[in-house]
């Protein structure tokens, strides 16, 4: 799913390419897109866009005459922006905005199609989308530190929770608790004060650092090659692959359709964290420690 950096990144592309521009038309390819219906979406046509926003992980067209286009990619959506007029994709293709400058393409991969679009009117209508969670890089340590001690919850859950952070999801946040070293299963009621710290630092390091490298890797061109899975990472994604800090293999924990990505020499003291169900399966033989498990190899 595009989080904080690759949104920011997509924004400010759009910016360069929409903003001050007529949207002419939208074609809609799937009619689940579409998620409201008053006002109707022709609504929008023949406005300019006058700003475009962040909102979490979703991307908001203000649109002339106060109204906004709020889109949410979800794990698949993705962008394209292509010569005017262009045809929507057949087998991904969702949808079509068609503006003066050019059309942008909406798709989604895969077969549940998640991706949403909202047309509502006024500020008012994007109170529903605002989950009050925290700007981690407009926050200072203080807010942060509130924000994260609210409730109690593991560190993993606690970044990914779009009513304490925003914006933040499962790539990010493992990167982040690599960069910070404390361990994803950490739970936020037990942090101290310096591990706080270091984790808020830890956030906003890793979300600067991959903004700054999503610019340079796009350029002037318009980001194509989003993915929650880049060389570049540290950990997510990199299963069995050596950590870049110590060289012990990167562990994880698969649940739901997430996994949780770690580095058991780095963060969790040379523990092992328990995959629920290999746990179940496994028993007594789940290995606890990295000693165990080179052992087990």
């Amino acid at each position: 799913m595009p989080e904080l950096p690759d949104v920011t990144v997509y924004i400010e592309a759009l910016e360069e390419r929409v903003r001050g521009h007529v949207l002419e038309h939208v074609r809609l390819r799937s009619p689940f897109l579409l998620r409201s219906v008053d006002p109707p979406i022709v609504e929008a046509e023949g406005r300019v866009v006058e700003r475009l926003l962040r909102l979490g992980k979703r991307i908001v067209f203000g649109l002339q005459g106060d109204l906004f286009l709020v889109l949410h990619l979800m794990i698949a959506g993705r962008l394209k922006w292509a010569g005017k007029g262009a045809k929507v994709p057949g087998k991904l293709g969702l949808a079509a905005f068609d503006f003066d400058a050019g059309t942008l393409l909406l798709t989604e991969a895969g077969t549940k199609k998640r991706a949403s679009l909202h047309l509502v009117r006024g500020e008012e209508g994007l109170q529903p989308f605002l989950r009050g969670g925290l700007e981690p890089l407009d926050a200072d340590a203080g807010s942060f530190t509130d924000a994260l001690r609210r409730e109690n919850h593991t560190l993993k859950r606690a970044l990914t929770d779009p009513r304490l952070f925003s914006g933040i999801g499962n790539a990010y946040s493992d990167e982040i608790l690599h960069r910070a070293r404390l361990s994803p299963m950490a739970l936020t009621s037990r942090l101290n004060d310096e591990e706080a710290a270091r984790l808020f630092a830890a956030t906003r390091d890793t979300l600067n650092d991959w903004i700054a490298r999503l610019r340079e890797e796009t350029g002037a061109k318009f980001p194509e090659k989003v993915t929650a899975f880049r060389p570049g990472m540290a950990v997510h994604g990199r299963f069995k692959e050596p950590c870049p800090v110590c060289g012990t293999a990167i562990q994880r924990i698969v649940y739901a359709e997430n996994e949780c990505n770690y580095c058991p020499r780095c963060q969790t003291e040379g523990r092992l964290l328990a995959d629920r169900a290999l746990s179940r399966l496994l028993k007594d033989d789940w290995p606890r420690t990295i000693e165990e498990l080179e052992k087990e190899r």
